[in-house]
């Protein structure tokens, strides 16, 4: 097996090994944190919907802000905006540890917490996550998402159950300072980290146009919206486990804190051999299969968390949980990651997150309700047969696409043209036409094309897509699309890659013109409005 191919390839790269290693630290202190958070909510509270709400209140921040948070990490330094989420949860973990130390810590300031170290989550994953393709070649990336995910579950493995000694030890205000201690090393490594980041020619997106454009690239993408749905699925049934974990612990195998940290721990060790088999998985197997398997998985540890008061069997239904966890939501980030172009991954990603967060979310505050009413192992059971309804979603519907490496670097063929009008990047709207000569034996082919076509003009961001035929020439066709400023119609070209050549060559093949399809730039502009008009020049400066 070669380094390329090698699931430790990515440690080559000396800013991944870094950041990976400081990542173990932060991810250490933030399970222990939670394993105190949770106690702490069945010492001070008699209700079980609470303690489910501190699961809850993590997730809920993610899937609330992640969009924001993705437009943020493709328009922003990424280095610094994990900088300044590590910094806020450093502040907020502080001001945890001093109110569980002094005593005042009640149910929903506790909430209050966990919900703004979400926050930081939220604005930190869609950078972190993003930033990891631009530290490894794209060929090392599902290896290093499977990195990702061993690092944390390494963690996972022995993190709770240290952090269930630490919280019988010394109670939660102990859990809550290793924590604050454990942002100090990414912070360090982040400070240190000087990516090279290429200048770009336009000026930056504003937020709302931000937004709106990861959202109308991930409408345009089927396959991504299929990943978001399992996603959530996924989220919404598997977070059942993870969320009533305190009181499988505490009531069904009438344990304590350490014993909730040992099952915890179960669950981690579970994850890591998860993602040392992913990549063998993604090699012999379908994705579709793949994520069948690990919401059957699930549903086996959900019904012998339910029925069984054996710590053993427990434990090893938590094993098999922690392995189709990795393997699940591995396969889902890595399928939304190589679907997405390097201008859009942080807003992909963030849509991702926040349909699987928010599954989560939904998931804690239900199965927290139904613990509350019926026990914890009725909602377990009942989640269950959730979870298998979720593998049989791929039957027919909502197949996971086929693994398939595509080039979504930038094509980087658009030049601007010399304009006789002096335009400001903010002139607009444009109006594009391109005028196509197709025999009529082609017509059906070119037609199947240009509805691929118009799926990725409207994806990268063009409005109003229209094909036209001239009744006259009935070979002429007509092509046109808007754009509201010039900047947007460079934006949208420069959107264009490698893979989306295939669809403009095959239309030059089926034109059959003496020259190229011909291309005509217009501004829109009313007859009414004088000072609209643009004054003829010989040479533009488009970027003054």
């Amino acid at each position: 097996m070669t380094d390329r191919s090698s699931p430790l390839a990515p440690f080559k790269n000396s800013t991944f090994r870094a950041v990976w290693t400081a990542s173990l630290a932060s991810n250490f202190g933030g399970l222990i944190q939670g394993v105190g958070a949770a106690w702490m909510m069945t010492s001070i509270s008699d209700s079980v919907d609470m303690v489910a709400l501190v699961q809850a209140s993590t997730a809920l921040p993610i899937m609330m802000f992640s969009l924001v948070s993705g437009a943020i990490a493709d328009n922003f330094n990424r280095r610094k905006v994990m900088l300044v989420a590590q910094f806020f949860m450093l502040i907020v973990s502080v001001s945890l540890t001093v109110a569980a130390y002094m005593g005042v810590i009640t149910p929903w300031l506790l909430l209050t917490f966990t919900f703004l170290i979400g926050c930081g989550t939220a604005l930190n994953n869609p950078s972190w996550q993003a930033s990891v393709g631009d530290m490894v070649p794209r060929a090392d990336l599902p290896a290093a998402v499977a990195l990702n995910s061993m690092g944390f579950n390494l963690t996972r493995s022995v993190g709770p159950a240290i952090g269930g000694a630490i919280v019988a030890a010394a109670g939660a205000a102990a859990a809550f300072a290793v924590n604050a201690a454990s942002y100090l090393a990414l912070i360090f490594v982040l400070l240190r980290w000087k990516p090279a980041i290429p200048p770009s020619p336009l000026p930056r997106e504003t937020m709302g146009l931000a937004i709106g454009a990861g959202l109308r690239y991930v409408a345009m993408s089927p396959n991504i919206e299929k990943v978001l749905l399992r996603g959530f699925v996924f989220g919404l049934t598997a977070i059942s486990v993870l969320a009533l974990l305190p009181l499988v612990a505490r009531d069904i195998v009438q344990g304590g804190p350490l014993l909730y940290g040992v099952l915890f721990g179960a669950f981690g060790i579970g994850a890591i051999f998860g993602a040392l088999i992913s990549a063998r998985l993604r090699e012999r197997l379908s994705s579709e299969w793949i994520v069948r398997i690990g919401f059957l998985g699930f549903a086996i540890c959900a019904c012998t968390a339910a029925m069984s008061t054996n710590p053993i069997f427990t434990c090893i239904a938590l094993l098999i949980g922690g392995a189709s966890w990795v393997v699940s939501l591995s396969l889902f980030n890595v399928t939304v990651q190589m679907s997405t172009p390097r201008w859009v991954v942080g807003r992909a990603l963030s849509l991702y997150q926040t349909a699987t967060f928010g599954g989560m979310a939904l998931g804690s505050w239900v199965w927290g309700l139904m613990a509350e009413e019926y026990g914890p192992d009725k909602a377990l059971l009942s989640s269950a047969v959730l979870m298998i309804l979720g593998a049989a979603l791929g039957l027919k519907w909502f197949t996971l696409p086929e693994q398939t490496v595509l080039n979504l670097d930038p094509l980087n063929r658009f030049k601007e043209p010399d304009l006789a009008l002096d335009l400001k990047p903010r002139s607009g709207p444009i109006v594009i036409t391109i005028e196509y000569i197709i025999k009529e034996e082609d017509t059906l082919e070119f037609l199947n094309v240009m509805s691929e076509r118009r799926r990725v003009r409207r994806r990268d961001g063009a409005r109003q897509w229209v094909l036209s035929r001239d009744l006259e020439n009935p070979e002429l066709w007509m092509e046109t699309y808007h754009t509201p400023t010039w900047v947007e119609y460079v934006r949208h070209n420069q959107r264009i890659t490698q893979a989306d050549a295939a669809v403009g060559e095959k239309l030059r093949q089926l034109h059959s013109g003496s020259e190229p399809p011909r291309v005509h730039r217009m501004i829109e502009r009313p007859t009414d409005w004088a000072a609209s008009i643009v004054q003829p020049k010989h040479m533009v400066d488009l970027h003054q």
